[in-house]
């Protein structure tokens, strides 16, 4: 009886670790935050891919400059054993354009009313080459810092109606007291060899962006060869927190896509 039991725990410990074995692994989703946001600007999402079973961090942003917060992105992603899909919300889009360049282990790259610059483009460029962009109005006086770069924030009473008009009252009003902010330097500062010339994208943005206008959210789609691009209607800049749902499910098509 005795050997009977223990051949039974071994074929069931040999059937658990070959399912083990043979179950996927889930990529590792990284979310970027843009800038006058901050890591909590995914929590919506987070809440939805971890509930899938997705491992999650929504990494800190250090809005400094293009180059210096691409190699912070970077180091994390190379810390990570797993596939990875990058995701970057605004000026989100040319960090991880820069972070997952040859990066073996970036699957994916998903833009969330992103820029994805082409080599020497920057944000703010791209932000007028069409019109519809209301944000320089709305900028409070810049912030002058001791290496001659200036801090930009967006002035709180124009918070809600610029960066987040199909959010809630009360959340726009935190959201602007939580903003973090970028340099003028991270804005104006142009881009090296973009990752998604070599890795596939997918889009999502609002049709009501007043951040970055809608003509050129759908330029840079279109110029990546987007394998699918969901445009929100009446979506502003943060999509992701007006519609979660709708972010987290092309993430997660990314996520799968062969």
């Amino acid at each position: 009886m005795k050997k009977l039991f223990t051949g039974l725990a071994l074929a069931a410990a040999m059937t658990s670790a070959t399912a083990a074995f043979a179950a996927p692994v889930k990529p590792t989703i990284v979310l970027v935050h843009g800038a006058f946001a901050d890591a909590s600007s995914w929590n919506g999402v987070v809440k939805i891919l971890e509930k899938d079973g997705y491992p999650v961090i929504a990494a800190a942003n250090p809005l400094r400059s293009v180059k210096g917060d691409a190699q912070s992105i970077g180091d994390l992603v190379s810390s990570i054993k797993s596939p990875v899909v990058l995701v970057g919300h605004s000026y989100g889009g040319p960090v991880i354009s820069e972070a997952g360049y040859g990066k073996a282990n970036v699957k994916a790259l998903v833009y969330v009313a992103a820029f994805a610059p082409e080599a020497g483009e920057t944000a703010a460029g791209l932000s007028g080459k069409f019109p519809g962009s209301t944000l320089g109005p709305t900028l409070a006086p810049p912030v002058p810092l001791a290496d001659g770069s200036k801090d930009l924030y967006i002035q709180q009473d124009k918070f809600h109606d610029q960066f987040a008009a199909d959010v809630s009252n009360a959340d726009a009003k935190l959201m602007a007291a939580t903003q973090r902010p970028v340099t003028d330097v991270a804005l104006n500062e142009g881009a090296t060899e973009p990752a998604w010339k070599t890795i596939p994208s997918w889009f999502v943005y609002g049709d009501k962006d007043k951040n970055i206008p809608p003509q050129a959210l759908s330029f840079m789609a279109e110029r990546a060869k987007s394998k699918q691009t969901v445009v929100v209607k009446g979506g502003s800049h943060v999509v992701m927190v007006s519609n979660p749902k709708v972010v987290a499910s092309l993430i997660e098509a990314a996520a799968n896509a062969k």
